[in-house]
């Protein structure tokens, strides 16, 4: 069953979007070469460091394989928030610190920005096209 759901989940993230991208550039008359290297590779890139980043930041304090290296061994409760991905120490006077840095954040957003970006800008583009 976990098999199956990996693959709708690599189908949902993946798959689809990237053959969707791959229409619109069909539509508006690119070259297959362009296609593949150029928007598309992008595009993939930047969907996979969202997953990634996002999966990083908000993980970052659990105590995984070593607790006594987690942010919060000693210190605090870990917390994960996953959108937008951050991590957080629950102290024992009930503050919330982060343990992020602001370089993972803002990689995390422009890596968004761009999956987000590409597909829309794709869409006027084919609406101008038309």
């Amino acid at each position: 069953m976990s098999g199956l759901l990996l693959l709708a989940v690599v189908l949902a993230l993946f798959a689809l979007p990237t053959a969707a991208l791959w229409l619109l550039g069909r539509r508006l008359l690119l070259p297959a070469g362009e296609l593949a290297m150029g928007a598309t590779a992008v595009w993939i890139t930047s969907v996979w460091a969202v997953v990634i980043l996002g999966g990083v930041l908000s993980q970052r304090a659990q105590p995984v394989l070593f607790p006594e290296t987690s942010p919060c061994h000693n210190a605090g409760t870990p917390v994960a928030r996953y959108f937008p991905p951050d991590a957080f120490c629950l102290h024992d006077d009930g503050e919330l610190r982060t343990v992020n840095g602001d370089t993972g954040r803002l990689l995390f957003w422009l890596a968004c920005g761009t999956a987000v970006g590409i597909p829309v800008a794709a869409l006027l583009a084919l609406r101008r096209h038309r």
